[in-house]
C-alpha cells in the first residue's frame, strides 16, 4: 500500500470497505486492539483522502529506503543507500528510517504506512484525531534519534515534524497566563534540531540556550527526556530551561503548557519521556548570556600493565574530585580493556593558560612514572571564543577538524555533526546501559572503591563517565531547577552518568553482507551487562537515563523517574486516558503489549 502513487491512491474511490459499513466505534470505543492495514477496521481510501485534505495535502505514503538493498547489496541504489545512512541529515529527511536502525533481539526500524508531514499544530491535531477515531497506532518523530525505537512502528500513522523548524528569539517573553518579568527566550518548532537552534542563538545572536550535545538530535525529544549538553554541569538540564510548550493532547486539543497554565502537563513534559503525554508542536526555552570562552582537554594515556592502570584510575578519580568536580568541566573520560584512559572533556569560562594550569599536576604525576605511562599524542588543551563553538565557517577557517559535513548537493552549509557522534549514525545496538554515579563515591573513603569498580568493569568493556550528565558539582540554581522536572531525582546527586555500549553499523536484517551479527551482539550485550554490574556493586539502585539506557531496563518506572513516576502516572491518565500515545518503556506503556497494539 505504501508503494502506491500518493496522488493516484488518494483520488481513487475504490469499492466500499467493511470499515464503511460497520460502525466506526465498534473498533474505537474501549478498544483492546489497534487496527492494522489487513484488518476490516482499517480506514477507507476516502477516509485517508479526507485526512489528506485536512492537512493541506501533506499526507504521504511512507517509503522505506532500506528496500533498495533487500534484493542485492551490490546494486547502485543499495550502495548509494549504504553511503547515505552514514549521514544523519539524510536519515532525518526520510520519514521511513531512523538514526538507529535497530537493536539485536529488540526492534528494527520499520516504516509507518502514512505520515502527516506536519507544518503546524493544526496538522498535528488532525492526525491525532484521525488516529484516535480510527483506532490507529500513532507515532511521533522529529529528530528520530531514539535508541529504543520509540519514533517508529510498522502499520502506524506517523506525525512527522521535521519541517516545523522555525526559530525565533524573543527579548521580552512572558509565558501565557503568567505575570512574571519578561525574559529573553527562543521559540522553536518541534522539528528543530539542536544545530539549527545553536546557529540562531549562539552563532548569530551571541547568546546561549541549554540543549543537547549531538547536533542532529531533535529539540522536542531531548527536552521531553530531560536533556544534557556539554555544558550542563554549569547550566543544568535542558528540560529545566523550558518556559512554555504548545502541545496537542490525545483529545485533539491544542494546549499551552507552562508554569501557570496546565502546569501538571508542563511538568510532565520536562523529562517525563518523549511522545508520551502528547505531540509537541512548539517550545519556548530560556536564553542566557554567553560566556566569552569555552574549550577542551583531549588526550590519551596508555598504562604499561594492569597494575599501572589500576593506579592510573585511582589517581584520576582523586584528581577529578580535587580539580575537575565543578561547573567548569564537563563531558567524558573513557576506561578501556587495553589499559587506556581517554580524556575528552570540555570546559567553560577558562582561558588557555588557566585550563592548562588545571591539568599540569596530573601530567607531573604521569612524568614521575614515565616507564609506566605513555601519552599517545600531544595533549590538546585550550580555549576558543564560545560564540564560534557551533560556527561551521569559523571551524573551517581555523582548521578545526571537529565536524563532518552533509555532502549532498542540496544540503545547507550548517548541516554538520561532531566527529565523535559518527559511530552511532545508522548503527544497530547490541547492548546499551547507563547508571547514575552518586557523588558520595568521590569522598575520600570511597575513591578506592570507585577506582576498583572502574578497573574491574574496564576488563569487560569500555566504560564512559559522562560528567556533564550528573548535576552534583553544579551551581545550586541548576540543581534546584532540576528538582522541578520529572527526571529521577538521583541526577541531582550524581557526579556522572556511566555508559557502557556496543553495536555495529550500518547494518539491517535482510541486506546481504550487511546483516546484524546477532550471535556477536548477544555476547556483547552480556559483556555490557556484566560490565555495568561491576559499577552497580558500588552504585546500586541509582537509576538510569531514559534516553540512553537498556531496551530491557528492569523496573524502568523506578529507574527512569524514581519517586516522580507516582506523579507522572495520573498525569498520563488525565491527558491520555486511552493510551493513544505509546512508547516503549514510557509512562503507561505497561498497560500494552510491547508493540503498542493490544491493551493488556
Amino acid at each position: 500500500m505504501a508503494a502506491l502513487n500518493r496522488r493516484e491512491f488518494l483520488k481513487t474511490s475504490g469499492a466500499v470497505s467493511l470499515s464503511q459499513v460497520w460502525p466506526r466505534n465498534l473498533f474505537a470505543s474501549n478498544a483492546i486492539r489497534r487496527v492494522r492495514p489487513s484488518d476490516p477496521g482499517w480506514p477507507s481510501k476516502e477516509a485517508w483522502k479526507r485526512l489528506n485534505d485536512a492537512v493541506g495535502g501533506n499526507l504521504i505514503p511512507v517509503e522505506f529506503p532500506i528496500n533498495a538493498c533487500l534484493s542485492s547489496s551490490e546494486s547502485a541504489d543499495c550502495k548509494a543507500l549504504l553511503a547515505n545512512v552514514r549521514n544523519p541529515y539524510y536519515i532525518g529527511d526520510n520519514p521511513g528510517i531512523t538514526q538507529t536502525l535497530g537493536w539485536v533481539d529488540a526492534w528494527e526500524t520499520k516504516p509507518s504506512v502514512y505520515a502527516v508531514a506536519a507544518r503546524n499544530a493544526g496538522d498535528i491535531a488532525a492526525a491525532v484525531n484521525f488516529a484516535r477515531e480510527n483506532n490507529l497506532r500513532l507515532v511521533v518523530k522529529g529528530g528520530g534519534h531514539s535508541y529504543q525505537g520509540t519514533s517508529n512502528a510498522p502499520d502506524s500513522l506517523l506525525i512527522w515534524t521535521r519541517h516545523m523548524h522555525d526559530v525565533a528569539i524573543q527579548d521580552d517573553f512572558v509565558a501565557s497566563g503568567c505575570k512574571s518579568a519578561p525574559q529573553r527566550a527562543v521559540t522553536v518548532g518541534s522539528g528543530t534540531i539542536w544545530l539549527q537552534a545553536y546557529d540562531a542563538v549562539t552563532t548569530k545572536a551571541w547568546a546561549y540556550v541549554q540543549g543537547g550535545g549531538c547536533t542532529t538530535v531533535g529539540v522536542a525529544g531531548l527536552i521531553q527526556s530531560g536533556g544534557f549538553g556539554s555544558f550542563s554541569k554549569h547550566y543544568g538540564m535542558a528540560a529545566a530551561g523550558l518556559l512554555e510548550a504548545e502541545v496537542v493532547t490525545a483529545d485533539g486539543k491544542v494546549r499551552i503548557a507552562n508554569a501557570c497554565t496546565n502546569s501538571d502537563l508542563f511538568w510532565a513534559l520536562k523529562g517525563g519521556g518523549g511522545g508520551t503525554f502528547g505531540a509537541v508542536s512548539k517550545l519556548t526555552l530560556r536564553v542566557r548570556d554567553l560566556p566569552e570562552l569555552a574549550g577542551g582537554a583531549n588526550f590519551t594515556v596508555k598504562a604499561s600493565s594492569d597494575d599501572a592502570y589500576r593506579r592510573l584510575i585511582r589517581h584520576f578519580v582523586g584528581f577529578y574530585r580535587e580539580a575537575l568536580f565543578n561547573d567548569h568541566w564537563g563531558e567524558q573520560a573513557h576506561f578501556s580493556p587495553d589499559n587506556k584512559l581517554e580524556v575528552k572533556m570540555v570546559h567553560l569560562g577558562l582561558d588557555t593558560e588557566e585550563s592548562r594550569k588545571v591539568w599540569q599536576p596530573f601530567f607531573d604525576w604521569l612524568a614521575q612514572s614515565s616507564t609506566a605511562y605513555t601519552i599517545e599524542a600531544e595533549p590538546e588543551i585550550g580555549s576558543m571564543p564560545f560564540r564560534h563553538w557551533w560556527d561551521v565557517d569559523w571551524s573551517k577557517e581555523h582548521h578545526r577538524d571537529a565536524f563532518r559535513a552533509d555532502s549532498r548537493s542540496s544540503a545547507s552549509p550548517i548541516n554538520v555533526w561532531w566527529n565523535g557522534d559518527a559511530g552511532q549514525v545508522g548503527w544497530v545496538v547490541w547492548g546499551f546501559e547507563s547508571l547514575w554515579m552518586p557523588a558520595s563515591l568521590l569522598q575520600d573513603d570511597s575513591q578506592e572503591k570507585l577506582a576498583n569498580a572502574l578497573f574491574s568493569a574496564s576488563r569487560l568493556r569500555k566504560v564512559q563517565l559522562q560528567f556533564n550528565k550528573g548535576l552534583a558539582g553544579a551551581p545550586s540554581e541548576a540543581i534546584e531547577s532540576a528538582k522541578d522536572t520529572a527526571m529521577n531525582p538521583a541526577v541531582c546527586g550524581a557526579f556522572a552518568l556511566a555508559i557502557v555500549a556496543a553495536g555495529q553499523g550500518p547494518a539491517y536484517a535482510g541486506i546481504p553482507n550487511h546483516e546484524p551479527d546477532a550471535a556477536k551482539g548477544r555476547t556483547a550485550a552480556d559483556a555490557v551487562h556484566r560490565c555495568m554490574n561491576e559499577l552497580r556493586a558500588v552504585a546500586s539502585n541509582s537509576g538510569a537515563y531514559v534516553s540512553e539506557s537498556n531496551f530491557f531496563e528492569s523496573g524502568f518506572e523506578q529507574s527512569y523517574w524514581g519517586t516522580n513516576h507516582a506523579r507522572l502516572a495520573p498525569i498520563k491518565k488525565k491527558y491520555d486516558p486511552d493510551g493513544l500515545f505509546f512508547v516503549h518503556n514510557g509512562v503507561g506503556s505497561e498497560q500494552w503489549t510491547p508493540d503498542g497494539f493490544t491493551r493488556l
